[in-house]
């Protein structure tokens, strides 16, 4: 009789296939082709501490196991969602006794970006010391999430996303290993694919999930509504608080910027599609809309608030209509930053500038010990000059340059900004010149 206890456990399909030489490995031409940095790396017969930085199954568990190989040296893995300080310790104990044997020892941290700095500067002592060979993996960019001590003695390489010609490679070489006759039409094969992501390990489970569901239904040919129906297949890769996150509200905002409708489209349709927070999104319109059309346009603020709202109240995926025609919009209309660049100057030049005082003449003065000091003494009432404008006034602080943060584009109604601005200068101008007598547009003509 079988014991169930002590039988050993089928491993997964990712596990099965996993490679055990360089050349095996799928994906990450770039470093590992003739003549790239890891393949040199491999060479050399020195290993060096790395990070392996790229998004989930594209191979950095795997590379790191292979290090171990090709060095002919002990591998200890440590997870940073399970692992703390403690166990850092117990590791370096454990390489030290490898030492003992002549055995060098690569220690392989996943998901390094969780540890925090106290467990990162952990592992420093003894990276330096060269009891071990480090190597961390991670999805987030770690430049941010990884010390600088830490990342100054390591040398970071960039994994990719498999392509489709990869992952296709892949799947016949699954397949093959671990189900010869399921036959698969070319449709259900490019689902698999396109629902994988570029993420081998997703790719090698929908594969296994639907070896499974095809064995219980008594199916030998597989097509894509055999997938679709019986198989759980969720969303997208998307990395709401990293970098592919980040990395496509930039693409969202430099294709409104860019005036492309069908980028701006697509990278909002992405990020609704992969789980993004519609209400994030909905303040990122908003902020697009003053930080590249302004006043060029200064109905896009109005679409996009009125977006926002429209979500607010309906929720999805109604309100998801109203993002989307915030975006064609943006995306159309005339652009400027001119309003967004005054802003930053103004805000800028103010952190840095001494406190100056309110212009007597601009103050308010409600009562009579106010009047009395002069409070709002010579201030002219805008309403009551020529053309509704108090030319020649003043109203920055006593000593200050006009300093011409804003500066309209020729571009939408700014351009209409612009010439009344040049107009109202002219006013000024002409104002000063002849003391303090208002001049009007009429009167000057």
């Amino acid at each position: 009789m079988t014991d169930l206890f002590t039988r050993d456990p089928t491993p997964p399909l990712a596990e099965a296939l996993r490679p055990t030489h360089l050349d095996e490995v799928i994906g990450q031409s770039h470093l590992l082709g003739p003549g790239k940095p890891l393949r040199l790396a491999f060479q050399s017969g020195q290993p060096h501490s790395m990070i392996f930085w790229g998004p989930p199954g594209v191979g950095k568990t795997t590379l790191a196991r292979l290090t171990a190989t090709a060095f002919d040296a002990e591998f200890i893995a440590l997870s940073a969602v399970f692992s703390g300080v403690k166990d850092i310790r117990a590791a370096m104990e454990q390489a030290q006794r490898h030492l003992e044997r002549d055995k060098h020892t690569i220690l392989f941290v996943d998901e390094i970006h969780r540890f925090n700095k106290s467990q990162q500067d952990a592992l420093l002592p003894y990276a330096e010391s060269g009891l071990v060979t480090f190597i961390g993996a991670t999805t987030e960019n770690p430049s941010f999430e990884v010390n600088s001590a830490l990342l100054s003695r390591a040398q970071v390489y960039v994994l990719k996303s498999l392509t489709d010609e990869e992952l296709r490679q892949l799947l016949d070489r699954a397949r093959q290993k671990s189900m010869p006759d399921l036959a698969f039409e070319e449709l259900a094969i490019s689902t698999l694919i396109g629902y994988a992501d570029g993420d081998a390990r997703r790719l090698l489970n929908l594969l296994e999930q639907c070896k499974t569901a095809a064995g219980a239904a008594g199916v030998t040919r597989v097509d894509a509504d055999f997938i679709r129906s019986a198989m759980s297949l969720s969303t997208r890769r998307f990395d709401k608080g990293g970098d592919n996150f980040y990395d496509q509200i930039s693409a969202l905002h430099k294709s409104v910027r860019g005036s492309s409708p069908d980028a701006s489209l697509y990278w909002l349709c992405r990020m609704l599609d992969g789980g993004a927070d519609p209400g994030y999104l909905a303040r990122r319109i908003v902020r697009m809309a003053w930080e590249d059309i302004g006043l060029a346009d200064p109905r896009a603020l109005q679409i996009a608030n009125d977006a926002a709202t429209t979500y607010e109240r309906l929720g999805s995926p109604e309100g998801e209509l109203a993002l989307a025609q915030a975006v064609l919009y943006l995306a159309i209309a005339a652009k400027s930053n001119a309003g967004y660049m005054a802003y930053n100057q103004a805000k800028a030049f103010v952190r840095s500038d001494k406190t100056r005082e309110v212009p007597v003449h601009l103050r308010n003065a409600p009562t009579k010990l106010m009047k009395s000091l002069g409070y709002g003494k010579e201030y002219r009432y805008a309403h009551d000059e020529p053309n509704g404008y108090a030319a020649g006034e003043t109203y920055l602080p006593d000593g200050m340059d006009e300093p011409g943060w804003y500066r309209p584009v020729d571009r939408g109604l700014e351009t209409k900004i612009a010439d009344k601005l040049a107009r109202l200068r002219e006013l000024d101008d002409v104002t000063r010149h002849a003391g303090s007598k208002p001049v009007s547009d009429t009167n000057r003509k």
